[in-house]
């Protein structure tokens, strides 16, 4: 009897200290909340009066004076506010066929951003925390003919909410390539932002432009991601579905093992390292069945093995290592 209760203690003991492990970066969100509003410049872009379209955007110009250039001359190409371009521009868009019925989604869409901003928010908290050098930007919705889904600046983050209609909005299919249109929805947009902000906060360090460096620098961005958006679904942060986070997993030390039998670890060949991170239908070098952007994953699951194996290096100590091969090394990886 007093066996089994040991026994029963014992695993409720490690039970425990597991939690605590993983749940090592939790905060009290209560106590760091972050107050938060995305600027819905969309709204008073696509509402202008456009029977008096000059007093309308010298107004956009007033109420958004950091943001409105900046998105004139991303989306629209135009440099300046007095420039009669902008004027025809600015009507030729909203009076467009097409546009003005996707525009019209956008405001149907999002009338309700309250899950969006929260999720957001609590991000932002985590930010504050962990990394309080990071500037807190501005967030504004706006729209961008099919143009950009993300703008970013010292100042502002602005999403293009045109581009995150939904995996199945049919006019996508006419814009983008399909392996693409997963990540087009708007339970992407809080995970874009804040990958957005990580990148541009931390840009790359390495010192060696071989694929173990570029695959643990972005394993690094989407470990972090995963700690400072603890709500987020793993395959959601990684924007897969979960069927290609499963086939990931199932095959994980086949890719493993094909990464080292083709001696693509160390490769400095930048085409060869492309295919292993950028976006792509599948990853070639591994499988037609696979995901793409494999070497991205991979390089999260050895950062994941490194901070679970080195429990005392923080996630300021894990921005700042660009040791990769000591990571690796270091890391106990093996699937």
């Amino acid at each position: 009897m007093k066996q089994t209760l040991l026994l029963i203690i014992t695993i409720i003991s490690l039970f425990t200290t597991s939690c605590k492990n993983k749940n090592r970066f939790k905060i009290d969100e209560q106590t760091h909340a972050t107050e938060f509003k995305i600027q819905r410049f969309d709204i008073d872009f696509l509402k202008m009066d456009t029977t008096n379209i000059e007093t309308s955007i010298e107004n956009l110009y007033k109420k958004y004076p950091v943001f409105m250039p900046v998105m004139a001359s991303e989306v629209f190409g135009i440099q300046s506010a007095k420039n009669d371009s902008v004027k025809r521009m600015i009507l030729g868009f909203l009076n467009d066929t097409t546009f003005s019925k996707v525009n019209k989604n956008v405001l149907e869409k999002y009338k309700d951003i309250s899950l969006i901003e929260k999720s957001i928010a609590s991000s932002f908290s985590y930010i504050k925390h962990y990394f309080p050098q990071i500037h807190i930007p501005q967030v504004y919705f706006f729209v961008s003919g099919f143009n950009r889904s993300i703008i970013i600046t010292k100042d502002f983050i602005g999403i293009g909410a045109d581009m995150y209609l939904g995996s199945d909005y049919p006019f996508y299919k006419d814009v983008t390539f399909e392996y693409m249109t997963y990540n087009m929805r708007p339970e992407s947009i809080p995970t874009d932002v804040i990958s957005a902000l990580l990148f541009s906060n931390f840009p790359s360090d390495i010192k060696a432009d071989r694929l173990l460096d570029n695959m643990l620098y972005r394993g690094k961005i989407m470990y972090i991601l995963s700690v400072i958006m603890p709500e987020e679904q793993s395959h959601d942060i990684m924007g897969y579905s979960k069927f290609q986070w499963e086939w990931s997993r199932k095959y994980e030390k086949e890719i493993w093992e094909t990464i080292i039998n083709q001696n693509d670890l160390y490769t400095t060949d930048l085409m060869q390292i492309k295919k292993y991170l950028n976006d792509a239908p599948f990853t070639s070098t591994v499988s037609q069945d696979s995901p793409g952007r494999l070497g991205t994953w991979v390089g999260w699951q050895i950062i994941q093995s490194y901070m679970d194996n080195n429990k005392e290096i923080t996630l300021e100590q894990l921005v700042k290592n660009n040791d990769y091969q000591g990571i690796l090394n270091n890391s106990g990886y093996n699937p």
